[in-house]
């Protein structure tokens, strides 16, 4: 797959001059682009046009390229296009947002989310309904037997349940499947969480009338090598013609008059204004890169490199893995590994691996402090400690991890890399002084400066 992604090739600077080839272990936050996707969006660039409506050729044809989009997602997971649909939407986040907004429930009923979620995946139902959360075990896993208790406990009043597909924390992949029915036995949907799920296991919406049918479905083209912008929503076309939609204005009607609206067709009414065509496109184009490519494929080499970090890591003492440690089990989990250096900042050592390294990961509570707060098995006492200086706006002593995490063209030459700076800074073995910005909690080396004005070229 290295072929596939583009500026993997890429030197980058360290804070003694040299130059070395980036590595990017910072895969679960975004992706990088793939080099097919570069290569049309370049091509697609001049014939770039408005779409819908528009009668001169490159309005077609990129009208023809948009609307094929829709049908290459509602293929990528396996969703029936003629009950289904697919709605464009800046991310995940987004995606979640518009769900939340076009829901509507009796009083009284709750939405059930977990504790291993994304906050997208939490605050959303947070905004607008009472929500219930399904606890972790200890070791970062869904607590089946009490997600059982609250569909029980609340059956009939559950207006949805959302579930991430995969955690981006700990990389644990959820019974989707069996929640669904779960779900659908109690009278609700579902929705999945697919953001970090989606780059690395095949998702199958099955059948509308499974049991096991996912309802809805959330994508982030960023996770998916297709850094552009997008990101879709899949679910029900009956849901999304219920009502109006949650934006309104340009592209979303048939006719308006004085007194009256009429809404188009789906997915129209649920695109406002102008989309993101090229966005669109350049997802469009990674689904079926990945599908192309072969998902399982996929899942195989990511479970042979996780098995083999999570042996690298387990055999040095000073480093403490969360979630699942046993290289065996590597199948339950997408590539994501979260950890800390015992004695270290997980600022301090993202920093020096960073300005030393060349190495990307992503340090801190991965916007799921509860579920990372859990993980760490803070006392209520350093958590309310923490939580005071932080909003007094000191972040440093907040508390957090180091998450390496792969892509479909890591190997273990990365994974080696990191390994090596791991135990150069186990020993001290680095040169930089740093210094901590109590602001952003960040460290930073001091005397040294990034210059960004040849790498930024056009935009300085």
């Amino acid at each position: 797959m290295r072929d596939c992604i583009y500026g993997l090739d890429r030197q980058v600077p360290l804070i003694d001059g040299s130059l070395v080839r980036y590595v990017n272990l910072d895969n679960a936050a975004s992706t990088p682009p793939m080099v097919q996707v570069v290569k049309t969006l370049n091509e697609m660039a001049s014939y770039y046009s408005s779409v819908h409506r528009g009668t001169g050729f490159k309005s077609r044809l990129c009208t023809e390229a948009y609307d094929r989009a829709h049908d290459i997602i509602a293929e990528f997971v396996g969703a029936n296009i003629r009950t289904n649909t697919v709605i464009f939407v800046k991310n995940a986040t987004e995606a979640i947002n518009k769900l939340s907004h076009r829901l509507s429930i009796p009083d009284g009923h709750v939405i059930i989310t977990t504790r291993l979620e994304h906050h997208s995946n939490d605050l959303p139902w947070r905004d607008h309904f009472r929500t219930l959360h399904v606890k972790a075990t200890p070791d970062g896993r869904l607590d089946e037997d009490h997600f059982d208790q609250l569909l029980e406990e609340n059956h009939g009043r559950v207006g949805l349940v959302a579930v991430t597909g995969a955690s981006n924390v700990t990389g644990f992949i959820q019974p989707i499947h069996r929640l669904a029915r779960k779900a659908h036995e109690a009278g609700t949907r579902i929705l999945i969480d697919a953001a970090q799920l989606a780059p690395h296991r095949q998702i199958d919406m099955k059948p509308d009338d499974d049991s096991e049918h996912l309802d809805f479905i959330a994508l982030a083209g960023h996770k998916m090598y297709a850094p552009y912008g997008t990101g879709a929503l899949i679910g029900p076309r009956s849901f999304f013609l219920e009502g109006g939609p949650d934006y309104s204005g340009g592209g979303t009607v048939h006719v308006v008059t004085p007194d009256e609206v009429h809404w188009a067709e789906l997915p129209d009414r649920d695109e406002a204004g102008s989309p993101n065509v090229m966005g669109a496109i350049a997802m469009a184009v990674a689904a079926k890169t990945l599908m192309n490519k072969g998902m399982d494929c996929i899942a195989e080499h990511e479970r042979i490199l996780t098995a083999y970090a999570l042996e690298k890591l387990g055999s040095m003492p000073y480093i403490k893995i969360y979630g699942e440690t046993d290289p065996a089990r590597a199948h339950e989990k997408v590539g994501v590994i979260p950890f800390n250096l015992i004695g270290t900042d997980h600022a301090l050592m993202a920093a020096i691996a960073g300005y030393e390294g060349g190495i990307g990961v992503r340090n801190g509570c991965f916007c799921a402090h509860p579920y990372v707060v859990d993980l760490l098995q803070l006392p209520p006492e350093a958590i309310e400690k923490w939580r005071s200086q932080f909003l007094a706006g000191d972040k440093s002593a907040m508390p957090g991890m180091v998450r390496m995490s792969f892509g479909c063209y890591s190997t273990t030459e990365d994974v080696d890399r990191l390994v090596e700076m791991l135990e150069r800074i186990e020993r001290g073995d680095y040169s930089g002084t740093y210094r901590q910005i109590p602001k952003t909690g960040e460290f930073i080396p001091e005397g040294y400066t990034d210059d960004f004005s040849s790498w930024l070229g056009a935009l300085i």
